[in-house]
């Protein structure tokens, strides 16, 4: 599928002069992503994106830098569609599966072998339900493995004003 739109994304206020590098989930691993490999979480919703950015705290909100993404990206694998899931052959992956638990047990979590198999067919991002205990029910995130400033795989940051931070240390 192509997607085109806006995306929101919550970032936490020290790392909003980098609000399009990935290297955080590139370090630590996310639920769609490797270790290693880089990714943009986002969410079609501001609502959604704060409930992804508070789900560890969600009554104990911490400040947030809130930015806003002009999308216009192709090769993206809807899995919020079981019959895309049914043709990708992932029909019976759990999304919700525990992968923080599989990781800490030494096994590969079954979402990192999806997102594997995805970028090998040349996928360069997913659209999934959002799995943040607060989020509004029908919530969807797309997550990008490959983006860039220019088609097919355009995401741009929205910062008219120059408003983020030109680096980590300027407040």
């Amino acid at each position: 599928m192509r997607y085109t739109g806006l995306v929101y994304r919550g970032h936490d206020p020290e790392w909003s002069f980098s609000p399009i590098s990935g290297d955080g989930a590139k370090r630590h691993g996310g639920r769609f992503n490797p270790i290693g490999t880089p990714a943009l979480y986002t969410s079609l919703t501001s609502t959604g994106a704060l409930a992804e950015y508070h789900q560890s705290f969600p009554h104990r909100p911490q400040p947030v830098t809130l930015c806003a993404y002009n999308v216009d990206c192709a090769d993206i694998a809807d899995l919020t569609d079981a019959a895309e899931r049914e043709q990708l052959n992932m029909a019976s992956i759990d999304l919700d599966s525990p992968w923080r638990n599989q990781l800490g047990l030494g096994a590969i979590p079954d979402t990192w072998a999806l997102t594997e198999a995805l970028i090998k067919q040349g996928k360069v991002g997913i659209l999934v339900p959002s799995f943040a205990p607060n989020a509004p029910r029908q919530a969807k995130n797309l997550v990008f493995w490959d983006w860039s400033k220019v088609l097919p795989h355009q995401v741009l940051l929205i910062d008219d004003n120059n408003r983020l931070p030109p680096n980590r240390g300027h407040r």
